[in-house]
C-alpha cells in the first residue's frame, strides 16, 4: 500500500521542479523573516535571487547545531509566536536545548509524513501500535502518535518505563506494532522472558525503531527476540522530528519525503557536495516548514543517497541506514572509531548480548579504549576458561575491524544500566 502516490511515485524531473519552486520560497522566507539568515547570507554575499536551479543550493551557507542553540529560544522562528501551536526541544545533555516550533500547518505536514512513513513499514488501520518513546519535549512520541492515528491505527501511548506493565498491555491490548528505541525494546524482550512470557505467543508483527543508531545485527536480534519485522526510520527534531524517511518492505534504503525535504550529501571535512552513491554527511533543507525553516542543516549523520528504482514502486530518493555520525566519531590514538563498528562486532559473536558500553580515557599521554559487554545468560556459566576464550575472540575481532587494540571486559547479564530512552553507549573520560 502507498499512502500518497502523487508524491511518492512522482517522476524525477517533476519532483525536482517541485523542489526548486519550494526551495525558492523557503530561501526567500528565511531571508526576509529570520535576521540570523539575513546576516548569514549577506556575510556570504548571496541573495535569494541567486538561486536559479537546485544545484545553486551549494552557494548558500550551512546551518549547524550551535546556530540553533545560539538563537535560543525563538531566534530561528520565521513566524510570530502566536502562530506557533506546539513547542518541542532536543534532549541535549549540555547547555540549553534546541527549541523547535510548529504551526498548525506544520503539525498537519508532520502527521502526513509519519502516515507515509508507517505505511511504508506496513502499518494499516487494523493495527494496535504501542508507543514506548517518552512523551514530552522529545519529538518521537508525539510524532509517531499522531501519524499512526492518521492511518487509522489504534495507539497505546504507554510512554517509556513501567516495563512489566508494557508487557502486560501488549498481552491484554493485542499490540501488533511496537514503537521505540531499539535498545529499550531489546530490554523489554528481556523483561518478557523474566516474566515467563513467550514472545512468540504475542500478536506483535512489526517494530518501528528509531532515535538512535542501530546496526543490521541489532535488527536481526530484535526480529529474533520478538518474532517481528523490524523497520528503520530517520528524522531529527531540528528539521521536524521522525518522518523524513523510512523503510519499505524491501529494506533497501529509507524513502525520503522529497516534497518536504531536500537532501544533500557532502564531504564532512571540506563541505563540498558529493554525487549520489558516495558516502558522506547528510545535509537537509526544509521545503515546507513554516515555523522554523532550515537551510542546509548539517545533521552530522553519515549515509549514502540513492535515486535508483525500488521494487516497491516508489520513485523517491532513498538514504542508506545511517552508519555513524561525524560528531560521534571517536579519534583514539589517531584512529577514527565509530560506535556502530563496535556494535556490529559484538552482536555478531555468540554468547555476547547487545548491551554494551564504550569507555575512552587516557593513561599518561596515551588513549585507551575499553569495551564492556554483557554475556548472555547461557554463556554465564562460571567456567573461567570459556570466558577467557570468548574475551580473546572479542578482542581479536575488534582489533581486526578497528585497527587498534581494545581492552574487553565481560560482564554479568543485566549489570549495565538500562535506558528507557536513547542508550548512553560512550563515556569519554579524556580531559
Amino acid at each position: 500500500m502507498i499512502w500518497d502516490a502523487r508524491y511518492e511515485c512522482m517522476g524525477r524531473e517533476e519532483m525536482r521542479s517541485l523542489q526548486l519552486s519550494r526551495l525558492k520560497e523557503i530561501v526567500t522566507r528565511v531571508y526576509e523573516r529570520v535576521p540570523f539568515y539575513r546576516h548569514l547570507f549577506e556575510a556570504r554575499g548571496i541573495k535569494p535571487s541567486d538561486l536559479q536551479k537546485l544545484e545553486d543550493i551549494c552557494k548558500f551557507p550551512f546551518t549547524v547545531k550551535t546556530d540553533l542553540r545560539d538563537q535560543y529560544p525563538y531566534g530561528m522562528f520565521a513566524v510570530p509566536l502566536k502562530q506557533v501551536v506546539r513547542l518541542h526541544a532536543s534532549s541535549g545533555t549540555t547547555g540549553k536545548p534546541i527549541v523547535v516550533g510548529y504551526t498548525k500547518k506544520d503539525l498537519d505536514t508532520w502527521s502526513e509524513c509519519i502516515a507515509r512513513m508507517v505505511t511504508l513499514a506496513g502499518v494499516t488501520d487494523e493495527d494496535v501500535a504501542q508507543v514506548t518513546f517518552g512523551y514530552g519535549l522529545f519529538t518521537g512520541a508525539f510524532g509517531l502518535h499522531y501519524g499512526l492515528e492518521r492511518v487509522g491505527a489504534s495507539v497505546v501511548p504507554t510512554s517509556s518505563g513501567n516495563s512489566e506493565k508494557q508487557i502486560m498491555l501488549m498481552q491484554d491490548f493485542g499490540t501488533t506494532v511496537l514503537v521505540g528505541t531499539p535498545s529499550y525494546c531489546l530490554h523489554l524482550s528481556e523483561v518478557a522472558v523474566e516474566m515467563g512470557v513467550d514472545t512468540a505467543t504475542l500478536p506483535l508483527r512489526l517494530g518501528l525503531f528509531g532515535a538512535e543508531a542501530w546496526s543490521e545485527k541489532m535488527r536481526a536480534e530484535l526480529e529474533r527476540a520478538w518474532g517481528i519485522k523490524a523497520s528503520d526510520n530517520y528524522g531529527l527534531s531540528e528539521v521536524m522530528g521522525p518522518g523524513t524517511s523510512g523503510e519499505c518492505e524491501y529494506n533497501n534504503g529509507m524513502h525520503i519525503a522529497e516534497d518536504h525535504f531536500l537532501f544533500e550529501v557532502i564531504d564532512p571535512e571540506t563541505g563540498e557536495p558529493l554525487d549520489y552513491g558516495q558516502e558522506g554527511e547528510v545535509v537537509i533543507t526544509t521545503l515546507t516548514k513554516e515555523a522554523i525553516p532550515l537551510v542546509r542543516y548539517r545533521t552530522r549523520d553519515i549515509s549514502v543517497l540513492n535515486t535508483g528504482p525500488c521494487a516497491c514502486g516508489r520513485t523517491t530518493m532513498r538514504m542508506r541506514k545511517v552508519t555513524g555520525r561525524t560528531d560521534d566519531m571517536l579519534i583514539i590514538s589517531g584512529t577514527n572509531v565509530f560506535p556502530s563498528q563496535i556494535e556490529s562486532v559484538l552482536i555478531s559473536i555468540e554468547g555476547i548480548s547487545p548491551h554494551y558500553q564504550i569507555i575512552v580515557g587516557k593513561k599518561g599521554f596515551l588513549d585507551y579504549l575499553e569495551v564492556q559487554v554483557e554475556l548472555t545468560q547461557e554463556m554465564f556459566t562460571g567456567q573461567f576458561r570459556d570466558l577467557e576464550v570468548l574475551e580473546d575472540r572479542v578482542r581479536r575481532r575488534l582489533s581486526s575491524v578497528l585497527s587498534l587494540t581494545a581492552k574487553v571486559r565481560l560482564l554479568e547479564p543485566k549489570s549495565l544500566e538500562r535506558s528507557m530512552g536513547k542508550a548512553k553507549r560512550v563515556i569519554d573520560n579524556r580531559p
